[in-house]
């Protein structure tokens, strides 16, 4: 019996020297992480300090997503032996000069993709990768400062595509007005005299006309992530039918070293090619649609997948 009592006793007594033990270590874990989060936070302040410094500030970071695939045999789905594929590639680029008087703001979005599905079984289907998701857009904004935070503004920027149809349609905008930063981050340009060129084969569809342009941008890097967000609007003053919108947010984060992963999504609205997409592709010929009775669905893309940070 007292051997028994005697053991009942060490085990207690282990017990409590191995919670102790445990508390001693949560509680030395919790003050190394606060003093993680001092050293981020201080970290987080000398870096707002130098990008609130005249001069350049570049940056870039993409994301590639691949997914293939190859089935054999495969009975349960409907095609046993198909191969496809999905490639995507997406670049996001800046390049900023902040003065005392003057700022000058160029960034640049690429997204391509390329996908496949071969029906090994069908010799009449297409085997090889195909144009998927086509975006270009380039912009330069320059600003006069009034004060701190308003400017004058001049802002140039053209999207098109790059593997098919290039320039067919293209949008080219020039536009003066004014522009706000209230942070570093963040710019709103908002330019009532802006001019929307249109270039397009089929110049029944696509036109050009003068309007108002909004932009939104926001491009921000803390720590491992990178983010951007840029909503570009224009407002035909002649018909909202020839008015348009595009928004892309872009988010990166770095696991190990400058690679991570990355997620992209982008919304678009654009009654003039939501037109000639339905009477090349959906329309009889003797029938072809209007901008009356054309469905201007919402566009969109997205894309996840591995991320490099320049």
């Amino acid at each position: 019996m007292k051997k028994i009592l005697l053991s009942l006793v060490i085990l207690f007594t282990a017990s409590i020297a191995m919670a102790q033990t445990e508390a001693e270590l949560k509680a030395l874990k919790k003050t190394k992480t606060d003093s993680i989060a001092q050293i981020q936070a201080r970290a987080n302040a000398i870096q707002a300090k130098i990008d609130a410094l005249p001069g350049w500030k570049k940056g870039a970071f993409g994301t590639v997503g691949v997914n293939l695939s190859e089935f054999s045999n495969w009975y349960s789905q409907g095609s046993a032996d198909v191969s496809s594929g999905n490639i995507a590639l997406i670049a996001n680029a800046y390049a900023n000069l902040k003065q005392p008087k003057y700022f000058w703001r160029n960034s640049l979005n690429i997204n391509l993709g390329w996908v496949k599905f071969d029906d090994k079984n069908d010799p009449t289907d297409d085997d090889s990768f195909q144009e998927a998701t086509d975006v270009f857009n380039i912009s330069s904004l320059y600003g006069y400062r009034l004060n701190e935070k308003l400017a004058v503004s001049a802002l140039g920027e053209y999207r098109t595509t790059l593997l098919n149809n290039f320039n067919d349609p293209g949008y080219l905008d020039l536009g003066v007005g004014g522009t706000w930063t209230p942070t570093d981050n963040l710019v709103v340009v908002v330019h009532p005299l802006n001019y929307n060129f249109v270039f397009a084969d089929d110049d029944t569809v696509f036109n050009s006309s003068l309007g108002a342009k909004v932009v939104a941008d926001y491009t921000r890097s803390i720590g491992k992530i990178s983010f951007k967000s840029n909503l570009s609007m224009f407002y035909s003053y002649e018909s909202s039918d020839l008015s348009n919108y595009t928004w892309i947010n872009s988010f990166g984060y770095t696991l190990w070293k400058n690679i991570g992963i990355g997620f992209e999504f982008g919304l678009r609205g654009n009654k003039q090619e939501a037109l000639n997409f339905a009477n090349n592709n959906l329309a009889p010929m003797a029938d072809p649609f209007t901008f009356e009775n054309v469905d201007n669905e919402l566009q969109s893309y997205y894309l996840i997948g591995v991320n490099y940070k320049f």
